[in-house]
């Protein structure tokens, strides 16, 4: 004889008749294969080839036929054809292993009334089980869609769980419809619930995993809904218990299947003569069931009971999504407040010692009334939490449970017992792992939370003296049971403690980057030394190269030393402000715009609206600027001494995108004095005609007109860095107007501690008009000078070696003196202290120092309140 295990839903005949049922072994009672129906319909078992298998006792109360005559009959022998055939064609549609077709108002009989039918298969034979159909069937689907849409207007998860209750008492039409919701330790909870008048409400009771145990749970989540119509019905075995191999059929999804006589003495002690469930479902795990209870036999035809099994499926799906909704938005916020923890930590990892940071930082993304922080061997606390002696007794426990992952409880004391001393302030935890060696933790605590669970009945098991001698039996008293549940806090959600995942996963990494980029820092510094001693060398050697050629070619076109001077101080000043633009923002793409303005101010100063610029605003690569620098100081130089702006003319300055991305540059000289082609080509020529064919693969053209020069230069696409917010949309003139010298006849002040910088910001403050400038490398030397000297402003290198200018940045304030710093660390330097002071970041150029001026001097004095 074939032997088959319980893990096929199948039992062996030895283990099935030795199997005796109490409440010691409730939870392993073979409930899907008991052998007994409920007796408001019938049962037929097929095999594949449609032969009668097995029947139910009470097949001739139904079809006149013997459960006898049927057994070892084709199934014609008992169905019409037409209904076989129906039957036939609705289990084509069955999918998955769990799948149960409902068929309504089928004539199984001749001149008999019609059955509704239910069908399936369990292992090899396919099951068909038929109660008389409804004289008014139920519309299933637009019922639903009534419920359905009822739901969707509750606010609130409470609401939506009781209207819930409401809709399926109002299907249903037991007395009392109940939404049990199961715990992590799989305790039941009534959290919702709609009840006949005069009835006593069960809200708020909590039952023990055991009223519902572990193999019920199953039968739960693979069966969806379930009914009970009488509890004193008198089962109906089948016919044979057993099939030629000894195995009883698996009524796992069985509608008629019948009931454990443990739980029909439980449905008893309650006072309940029918009962009907459906599985809430959430997430692929039974999140609880609607648990209908009647004080009277009840049995809703299929139709309705179909509707109800749809309405809770479609229930389940809406919980689901409401829930996930909840914790998205919840773990949205908790996102937020991880990235900014990293971020932070990343660039100070001493925050990780702070454990006031880390408790506000992260009480906002998961409550708790504590922090404990334990890193490198140091512990730190604040807030309510165990002492640092109880908190190292958790850390070690922490070390044995843990495993590297976050771990929570609510209750310390279950696995620590000394825990109990301070359950007052920490009863809860909620541990983050920083690292696996050493043990490193941030553990946030919940305080008690004292509250009273209502039990349904006092939940310890009683021993008594039942017909078949001493056994367990189910609770007999379910009037409410108090107790005072202490020592526990309130429980961390999944959802926090995935949001704690997330901290966990981000910190280890931001710890091993940190750990990994130390190491790696040391075993790169000199490589890196060495990469920037060669990058500096190649720099160098470059602009001494450029310099050079500088000097050579406008000495060949020098007429006398006086005008070799000046124009090569006027071609190299040309190449530090095209530099100064493309340092500005870390050597890169640069404005068009700036670069013209920049030459006709150097050139035209309070006139330089004779030069007109209109265009995108194009951004420039770095290379592409500078040659482009060289180009414009060239025609600017010409159109100064020959040409239009020699006069009273004026030079207008287009530019456009082309098709392929590429830019064309147009320069028109107008209302010059009259021009002819030069004479002689000098190096100026030479740049204007061959810098931007020779260095960027464009072209150039250029016209020498009586009415003025005109010249057009094209760039290809590579040159061009793309075009940021609109700033030309016409012709606009470029004017500097008052601006341009703002610190006119003024006495100023400039600290700075390199003396090559401080030379070349004592001639931009000089070219922005200062009367003088008096330098000073150290704090000391500033505060003397200031004792000394009136001065209308000031410029401050903040970081001064190991000082800073702070001194005399308070000094300044309290003289009332505006003043602006420069730094090479970036901006935001003593916003709160010195508020409404610019800074601009080294290198900085002409443009950004007198942008600085103009904002220092637009600071009242009053404003700079000094701490």
């Amino acid at each position: 004889m074939t032997q088959k295990t319980e893990s096929s839903g199948q039992v062996p005949v030895e283990r099935a008749e030795a199997f005796a049922v109490d409440l010691s072994n409730c939870d392993r009672e073979p409930i899907h294969i008991l052998g007994i129906i409920q007796p408001f319909g019938f049962l037929v078992a097929v095999t594949p080839d449609w032969m009668v298998a097995r029947v139910s006792q009470n097949l001739a109360d139904f079809t006149g036929t013997s459960a006898q005559d049927a057994l070892g009959q084709p199934l014609s022998f008992l169905f019409e054809r037409e209904a076989i055939h129906t039957i036939r064609n609705r289990l084509t549609t069955l999918r998955g292993p769990d799948a149960v077709e409902r068929i309504f108002s089928v004539p199984l009989l001749a001149g008999r009334p019609p059955f509704d039918v239910a069908v399936h298969f369990a292992g090899r034979e396919i099951v068909i089980e038929a109660e008389p159909a409804a004289v008014e069937p139920l519309e299933a689907t637009s019922v639903v869609r009534s419920m359905i849409a009822r739901l969707q207007q509750v606010d609130g998860l409470p609401a939506f769980l009781r209207e819930g209750a409401r809709q399926v008492r109002a299907i249903t039409g037991f007395d009392r419809v109940m939404v049990y919701r199961f715990d992590a330790q799989e305790s039941g909870e009534v959290v919702a619930e709609s009840v006949r008048h005069g009835i006593d409400s069960f809200l708020g009771l909590h039952y023990p995993a055991s009223d519902i145990p572990a193999q019920a749970r199953q039968l739960y989540l693979r069966n969806t809904f379930r009914v009970i119509a009488d509890v004193g019905a008198t089962p109906v075995p089948l016919v044979p218990q057993r099939d030629p191999d000894g195995v009883l059929l698996d009524q796992s999804l069985s509608v008629l299947r019948a009931v454990s006589p443990i739980h029909i003495e439980y449905l008893h002690n309650m006072g309940v003569c029918a009962s009907l469930s459906i599985s809430i479902v959430v997430g692929g795990k039974l999140w609880g069931l609607f648990a209908c209870h009647h004080y009277a036999p009840r049995l809703p035809n299929m139709a309705a009971r179909s509707a109800a099994e749809l309405f809770g499926q479609m229930f389940s799906l809406m919980l689901d999504a409401r829930e996930n909704a909840q914790a998205r938005e919840y773990e949205a916020r908790g996102r937020a407040v991880t990235d900014r923890l990293l971020a932070t930590v990343a660039q100070d990892n001493d925050l990780l010692d702070n454990p006031q940071w880390l408790a506000d930082v992260i009480g906002d993304a998961i409550p708790a009334d504590g922090i404990g922080v334990h890193v490198r061997g140091q512990t730190s606390l604040v807030g309510l939490t165990p002492d640092a002696g109880q908190f190292d007794a958790i850390v070690r426990l922490l070390n044995r449970v843990s495993s590297g992952q976050v771990f929570a409880s609510e209750t310390i004391a279950a696995l620590l017992p000394e825990a109990a001393a301070h359950a007052d302030v920490a009863a809860g935890m909620l541990a983050i792992p920083l690292s696996r060696e050493p043990r490193d933790y941030i553990v946030l605590f919940r305080a008690e939370r004292l509250r009273e669970v209502r039990w349904g009945g006092k939940p310890e098991k009683e021993i008594v003296h039942g017909p078949n001698g001493p056994r367990l039996t189910p609770r007999k008293s379910f009037e409410a049971w108090a107790e005072l549940v202490k020592g526990t806090s309130q429980p961390f959600t999944p959802a926090e403690r995935r949001v704690a995942e997330a901290l966990r996963v981000g910190m280890l990494e931001v710890l091993v980057r940190l750990a990994e980029t130390a190491g790696a820092e040391r075993a790169r510094a000199s490589e890196r030394q060495e990469l920037l001693i060669a990058e500096l060398n190649h720099r160098v050697r470059n602009i001494l190269s450029l310099i050079r050629g500088l000097i050579a070619q406008t000495r060949d076109g020098a007429a006398d030393v006086t005008g070799f001077i000046a124009t090569l101080d006027d071609r190299i000043r040309s190449l530090a402000r095209a530099h100064d633009q493309i340092t500005a923002d870390r050597w890169g793409p640069a404005r068009l715009a700036d670069l013209v303005e920049v030459e006709a101010g150097a050139y035209l100063r309070a006139q330089s609206e004779r030069v007109v610029a209109q265009g995108e605003n194009v951004l420039l690569y770095p290379t592409a600027y500078v040659t482009i620098a060289l180009v414009i100081h060239e025609l600017m130089t010409n159109a100064v001494k020959y040409g239009a702006l020699a006069g009273e003319g004026t030079v207008h300055i287009s530019w456009q995108r082309d098709a392929g991305g590429g830019l064309t540059l147009d320069w028109q000289e107008q209302d010059g004095p009259p021009v002819a082609p030069p004479t002689r080509r000098g190096f100026g020529s030479t740049i204007i005609e061959r810098s931007i064919p020779y260095d960027l693969g464009g072209t150039a053209e250029i016209a020498y007109h009586p009415a003025g020069v005109h010249a057009r230069f094209t760039m290809p696409e590579h040159c061009v860095a793309g075009v940021t917010a609109a700033r030309h949309s016409g012709p606009v003139p470029i004017s500097l107007g008052g601006a341009t010298t703002p610190l006119d006849g003024c006495d100023v002040l400039l600290v700075e501690d390199s003396m090559i910088i401080a030379l070349d910001g004592e001639d931009a403050l000089r070219e922005l008009g200062a009367a003088s400038v008096s330098t000073a490398p150290t704090v000391r030397d500033a505060l003397r000078l200031l004792d000394q000297q009136a001065f209308a402003f000031a410029l401050l290198d903040f970081n001064l070696g190991v000082d800073t200018s702070a001194p005399v940045a308070d000094r300044l304030t309290e003289l009332g003196v505006p003043f602006a710093f420069a730094t090479g660390y970036g901006e935001g330097i003593g916003a709160e202290r010195w508020p409404g002071v610019p800074v601009i970041n080294k290198p900085y150029g002409l443009k950004e120092l007198r942008v600085a001026v103009s904002q220092g001097q637009a600071v009242a004095p009053s404003s700079h309140a000094g701490t």
